[in-house]
């Protein structure tokens, strides 16, 4: 259940009007950075917890609902910019009325800003791309979502801070400093969640490690043509993050076997020449 008031998380005003920096904010809202993405993909993992993660549960549905409002934010934001921006880039626009798409793209919109919207946000990304559900991560493993919430973040705010060095609108740095703000908090949050669990690493901590091949498995294999001497590297020496082995390094791959592909069904002719006697 969610209620909704009629307030925004935080203030936003355009003091300076920009349908291309409008453009660039949709990336914060249905990019791959977006927060359309971080809020779904919150709320999916949340619904996928047992009773017994209750407390990450509703750590994950407080940010998911608070990534909702950053949503309203931005979309407030994009609006303000479109609709109100100078009367005469509007005005030049309509001069090029005889191709719909110019028009749009003179006033530094998408076309569907314009064609499809009415000058108001929507679910896009900075290319117009409409948002994609596909970049969503909820795996049912908590380590491993809690893993992907901290790449999520640190993605949002590397946005956050590229859209700030690109307006020196008052109102929208003090926006885009709100959400920077948030992004560090929220990186904080999962990095601590993580320390609470008792064992992530490896994912699925769960699986018997015992199982997996223990000739590999903390070793860094070099792919290079020529084998190259050990670099000493902490990836390649000493202790695991996980404490349940010692990296080693191995100068060449294992490579073994014969690439080979059976023979195909007649049914599916993929023979050039062959023909039936």
């Amino acid at each position: 259940m969610f209620f909704h008031e009629p307030e925004l998380q935080f203030e936003v005003t355009v003091d300076e009007p920009d349908p291309h920096f409008a453009k660039l904010l949709q990336q914060a809202i249905g990019g791959a950075e977006g927060e359309i993405r971080v809020a779904m993909q919150y709320m999916f993992q949340a619904w996928a917890l047992p009773p017994e993660h209750e407390q990450f549960r509703n750590l994950l549905l407080e940010t998911a609902t608070e990534e909702l409002g950053h949503i309203e934010m931005l979309a407030s934001a994009v609006t303000e910019h479109l609709r109100g921006a100078p009367d005469d880039l509007l005005e030049e626009a309509y001069e090029a009325r005889e191709h719909a798409a110019m028009a749009a793209s003179m006033t530094g919109q998408t076309p569907r800003h314009l064609l499809s919207a009415g000058q108001s946000a929507m679910p896009i990304d900075s290319n117009g791309v409409p948002f994609d559900a596909g970049t969503i991560v909820a795996s049912g493993n908590l380590a491993a979502d809690l893993y992907a919430n901290v790449m999520a973040e640190s993605t949002g705010r590397l946005l956050a801070t590229r859209l700030y060095e690109l307006t020196d609108d008052p109102g929208m740095e003090e926006m885009l400093s709100y959400l920077i703000a948030r992004d560090t908090m929220h990186q904080n949050q999962w990095l601590e969640a993580l320390e609470a669990l008792d064992d992530p690493v490896p994912v699925p901590a769960s699986f018997p490690q015992e199982e997996e091949n223990q000739d590999y498995n903390y070793t860094f294999i070099s792919t290079r043509r020529e084998p190259q001497p050990d670099p000493g590297l902490p990836w390649t020496e000493g202790d695991s993050p996980d404490s349940n082995g010692q990296f080693t390094y191995v100068p060449e791959q294992p490579g073994d076997g014969e690439v080979v592909a059976p023979e195909p069904a007649p049914q599916t002719y993929n023979d050039p020449d062959e023909r039936e006697e």
